[in-house]
């Protein structure tokens, strides 16, 4: 059974930690209904209800429901919303209540949406509660999310191999705890990786072995050490070389979210770029940094494969 990220280890409710999480434009839109009698719709067009302006109420409740939303469902986050919108449509006996919630966080705002549309039902209903004891409320749902690990989401996964430089673990006075990160990471995302390989820094085989991967088929190539500054370090460099073009939004992104967690991330250097149909990212050595990689390139990483074959963005 998959983990339940909103239980501990002990089977009890705990909140998401989403620390580590990108922070990236998220949008939700929602609707619901509120059923009622034809005579209580003209009331409303007629502004006529004994209460006040039914629709004006409505929206501002919305909105303020939105904002709210972490005040009253307990695991949801507290995050800044930049925009949220209430519309309504009238029909002869119901009112269609639409909300748009947008944000740029690092969780998404489908219950701040959801929100919005259940206040402005209620209020509504409040509102028209003395005049029509038929009223009730129906449909309300998720129309869309657009944001986080859904953008660009693709079924396609690419066959991966992982290269680790390092001295230590080559002698065998170290474990490999960075490549067995990348390893499991793509594993568990349900890409096949049956290519691994340990190396020394500065090996003469880095070069070989990643052409020979190419060659049979294996379409992401991540090499991790050997990116620092000291005079071994010669990953960069040597793997550049056989770069047919290089991918500097990749180097950019991964260098943005690393500086992000890590004042040191800025002496660490990275690459990426393509060999014939390949991707090569050759990463920091550091657990932390490949763990940061992970995030930052699943999944979006497996849409640049459609791109590479020429199909949309």
């Amino acid at each position: 059974m998959d983990e339940f990220s909103h239980l501990d280890d002990m089977g009890n409710i705990k909140m998401v930690d989403v620390t580590n999480k990108l922070s990236t434009v998220r949008i939700a839109k929602a609707s619901g209904k509120v059923n009622m009698d034809s005579k209580t719709i003209l009331a409303i067009n007629n502004d006529e209800v004994p209460k006040g302006n039914v629709l004006t109420a409505a929206k501002i409740s919305g909105i303020n429901g939105a904002k709210k939303t972490a005040d009253f469902i307990p695991l949801c986050h507290q995050i800044n919303l930049s925009f949220i919108d209430v519309k309504f449509e009238i029909d002869t006996s119901s009112i269609l209540i639409r909300s748009i919630v947008k944000t740029k966080e690092s969780t998404g705002v489908e219950m701040e949406a959801l929100s919005a549309v259940s206040s402005a039902a209620l209020t509504i209903y409040d509102m028209c509660k003395a005049i029509d004891k038929t009223m009730s409320i129906s449909s309300i749902k998720l129309e869309k999310k657009v944001g986080g690990k859904t953008d660009h989401a693709t079924g396609y996964r690419p066959t991966v191999g992982v290269i680790t430089l390092s001295d230590g673990v080559k002698s065998g006075d170290r474990e490999d705890i960075s490549g067995k990160i990348l390893v499991d990471g793509f594993r568990e995302s349900g890409c096949k990786v049956e290519h691994q390989a340990i190396l020394e820094d500065g090996s003469n085989d880095l070069v070989p072995t990643i052409q020979n991967w190419v060659g049979t088929g294996v379409e992401l190539i991540l090499t991790t050490g050997g990116t620092g500054l000291g005079p071994r370090d010669l990953t960069i460099e040597t793997v550049e070389e056989i770069f047919d073009s290089k991918i500097p939004g990749i180097e950019q992104a991964l260098h943005s979210y690393g500086r992000g967690m890590i004042k040191t991330a800025m002496l660490s250097r990275l690459t990426a770029g393509i060999t014939k149909e390949s991707i090569i990212i050759c990463l920091p050595g550091s657990p932390g940094a490949v763990k940061d990689a992970l995030i930052v390139l699943i999944p979006t990483i497996f849409h640049s494969f459609h791109m590479m074959k020429g199909e949309k963005h």
